[in-house]
């Protein structure tokens, strides 16, 4: 069912785009004949004459619509010098109203080009369908078609002006909800390790559970991949490294480590480096972000450890891999527990909480409830210490220094972090990162 439509008129001579009434007209009519939705929204994409800013466009369009009152509301022309600008106007408006299946009108020879800035700009969230807008030879008539089979094809060259585009345009937007903040752990030491816990601020990502600094794109989020791009980029700069020498671990919620300069896995949750200026990195919405650091033999690691992970040892998997591949001494490897859900919020059912008492009895709260609150970062130090890793060279805010301000529960801060506990499904995610400085 078509929730809006798109009327795709930026390439159409300026005296077609300022005489559109009887375009809208004609939509309206077939869309009410073939929807149960009497007046869906309407976008309308023009490109914007330099100089001609705020000149009222839209009212001068209301006249011809008196057949369609409920319209009115739901009409708006968005104007703008690029087609990337103009589209992510509208995706924006799409999104505040949680609209995802659209109909877009546009002329034959513009629709392979449309389609690759939507495979850039949306997600599998949204589907598309289109119908072609035929243009008269005397450049005084529209009409809407059937689409066309044969459909023009892009360069390769064509591709990448686009994305050229998409990319400067979303570098000039603003940040929001304040400047971009990295929490440091003073346990890592400077001089050798790059490093740092992001937090939700000072990115572009506009969506409320997603706004502002989301670092992870997915099918299921309204988060395209060249907004968490541009959002790396900013961290980068902001933090000091390469972010084409980046690498994010592939999560799976187990315990499989990749080894920089080795066969990639297909999925892993733990990764290790002891390559200069590579920033490796894993995420986080609860799941607590490990990082790991040898000052010694100058390696590093970062491992997800949600509550399947922490059972499944993925701190000590990352560590053991350190010690194999880089000739490391458990005994001088440092361990920091990344913002991640308290046990003042976490809940698991009963059958799962009991994995968590066999580590420590005081790792479950309420125990005989149906939903135990269970304490993952306890475990996590718990098992890290068996493996030999020294106490004093792991850093838990929740119980070693409150002053330090890393380990804070995701949750209990809706302000500072994301959170798929307190959140639900369309949850943003933030990261530990960490690079040895070359």
């Amino acid at each position: 069912m078509v929730e809006a439509i798109l009327i795709d008129l930026f390439s159409l001579p300026a005296v077609l785009q300022n005489n559109i009434q009887g375009l809208l007209c004609r939509t309206l009519e077939t869309i009410e004949k073939c929807s149960s939705i009497p007046a869906p929204f309407i976008y309308v994409m023009c490109y914007q004459v330099q100089g001609s800013e705020g000149k009222g466009e839209q009212d001068s369009l209301l006249p011809a619509l008196r057949d369609f009152q409920s319209l009115k509301k739901r009409l708006e022309v968005v104007r703008a010098l690029t087609t990337a600008a103009a589209l992510y106007t509208i995706k924006q408006r799409l999104d505040e109203k949680d609209i995802s299946s659209i109909k877009i009108i546009l002329p034959t020879l513009r629709k392979a080009l449309m389609k690759v800035y939507i495979d850039h700009l949306f997600t599998p969230v949204y589907q598309f369908e289109f119908e072609d807008l035929q243009v008269a030879s005397d450049c005084n008539n529209l009409q809407i078609t059937e689409p066309q089979s044969e459909e023009q094809t892009l360069s390769t060259q064509d591709v990448a002006l686009i994305q050229s585009e998409i990319q400067t345009y979303l570098e000039s937007l603003p940040s929001l909800k304040g400047e971009l903040t990295i929490l440091k752990s003073s346990l890592i030491p400077d001089d050798i390790f790059l490093h740092g816990f992001t937090t939700r601020t000072g990115g572009i990502s506009y969506i409320p559970a997603l706004s502002s600094c989301n670092l992870f794109s997915s099918s299921k989020r309204r988060d395209p991949q060249v907004v968490v791009k541009e959002n790396l980029r900013r961290l980068a700069n902001a933090a000091g490294f390469n972010p084409e020498t980046f690498h994010r671990v592939k999560t799976d919620h187990a315990n499989a480590v990749c080894i920089m300069g080795k066969t990639e896995p297909d999925s892993y949750d733990g990764i290790v480096t002891d390559q200069k200026g590579v920033t490796i990195a894993a995420p986080g919405a609860d799941c607590i972000p490990v990082l790991f650091a040898d000052p010694v033999r100058k390696a590093c690691g970062a491992a997800h450890s949600g509550w399947k992970g922490t059972l499944l040892g993925v701190s000590m998997a990352t560590v053991n891999a350190m010690v194999s591949e880089y000739g490391c001494n458990v005994k001088d490897i440092l361990v920091v527990l990344g913002p991640s859900v308290g046990p003042c919020c976490y809940k698991l059912p009963h059958e799962s909480a009991k994995e968590f008492h066999r580590i420590d009895p005081k790792c479950v709260r309420h125990f005989d409830s149906a939903t135990p609150y269970i304490d993952i970062r306890r475990a996590t130090r718990i098992l890290l210490e068996s493996g030999g890793i020294l106490p004093e060279n792991i850093q838990d805010d929740s119980v070693t220094d409150q002053n330090q301000n890393i380990t804070f529960c995701t949750a209990c801060h809706p302000d500072k972090f994301y959170s798929h506990f307190r959140d639900g499904t369309n949850f943003g995610t933030q990261i530990g990162f960490i690079s040895i400085k070359e």
